[in-house]
């Protein structure tokens, strides 16, 4: 997998912990666990770090993606898009394509092969 490809996932990851400290209801049921909730700038901080690092078209690729998907770049597992659950065709999976993020026909997300 290709360092872009883990900047995006890392970003991903902070973007979605963000979301839940910042969501009243997740939060408190966050704290009932006994998750304490800190730490909400040094998130915001990290994630303008790593956006700073990731090529911005792809950045803005993204971005775009999370607006209508909590997550916007999956792994392929088997021969499926893990966000729609959709069958990939056979050139998805040629050797050009292993080391670039694809893109799934039928949801639009980011897809990487692992």
């Amino acid at each position: 997998m290709r360092d872009e490809h883990r900047l995006l996932i890392a970003l991903q990851d902070l973007d979605i912990m963000i979301k839940e400290v910042k969501d009243k209801a997740t939060s408190k049921e966050l704290q009932s666990l006994g998750f304490k909730l800190t730490g909400l700038s040094e998130l915001q901080e990290a994630r303008e770090k790593l956006a700073k690092k990731t090529q911005k078209g792809l950045l803005q690729r993204y971005e775009k993606l999370t607006e209508h998907f909590t997550v916007a770049i999956l792994p392929v597992t088997g021969n499926l898009c893990l966000g729609c659950f959709v069958k990939l065709p056979t050139s998805f999976f040629s050797a050009v394509s292993r080391n670039e993020l694809q893109t799934c026909e039928n949801c639009g997300r980011l897809l990487y092969i692992p």
